[in-house]
């Protein structure tokens, strides 16, 4: 069961709209490494992972993707409340505005709607921990891209937040897999699968 406050977990107070700069932060809402694909990995592989307290750092680190997945929303929402047509228009927000109004719809920076395919799920501990400290270092560096190209303080300051929380993730899964390998043997720990296989290789 999760507690949910009504408040951002870092607060986001835009005051000039930008639709450029909304339709490339939209890739961490909906993209390849965004925020949405991160809580859906975790929360799903959490009741496959067979030690409890990794999978108690997979709850904690999912249900934090969807506060951060309600940070870029409000972000997103922020930079593109009240446009009037011929700022959509001008900005080329126009595409996505055809489609879904000023509506929050996940997608990536190059329009290709989210997937369940852009994230995996195999039972197997070292490939998801694997898998989820790579994720956490793209997303990552999508933020360092987003941050490369936006220097509004107002928008760049969650951001900057927001990748701060990748690095942290990143390191947590780092000791989870540390932690997985301690308990297995060190001359083999890659090739058991403790959903299938009841012995130790």
């Amino acid at each position: 069961m999760f507690n949910y406050e009504k408040r951002l977990e870092y607060p986001v107070h835009i005051t000039r709209t930008d639709p450029k700069a909304a339709m490339v932060i939209i890739s961490q809402y909906g993209g390849p490494d965004g925020e949405a694909g991160a809580a859906f990995r975790y929360l799903s592989q959490r009741y496959s992972m067979e030690d409890r307290k990794v999978a108690g750092a997979l709850t904690d680190i999912g249900t934090e993707e969807l506060g951060h997945l309600e940070i870029v929303a409000t972000i997103i929402h922020q930079l593109t409340k009240d446009l009037t047509p011929e700022e959509i228009k001008a900005s080329g927000f126009d595409k996505y505005y055809i489609d879904h109004t000023l509506a929050i719809w996940p997608q990536a920076a190059s329009g290709e709607p989210f997937s369940a395919s852009q994230f995996q799920s195999t039972g197997d501990t070292i490939t998801d921990l694997y898998e989820n400290m790579a994720a956490e270092q793209k997303a990552r560096l999508t933020y360092d891209n987003i941050l490369r190209i936006i220097k509004d303080p107002e928008i760049a300051d969650p951001i900057r937040f927001l990748r701060m929380r990748e690095i942290v993730h990143f390191q947590r899964f780092g000791e989870c897999l540390r932690r997985i390998q301690d308990q297995r043997n060190p001359k083999n720990f890659y090739a058991y699968n403790p959903q299938i296989d009841k012995k130790k290789c």
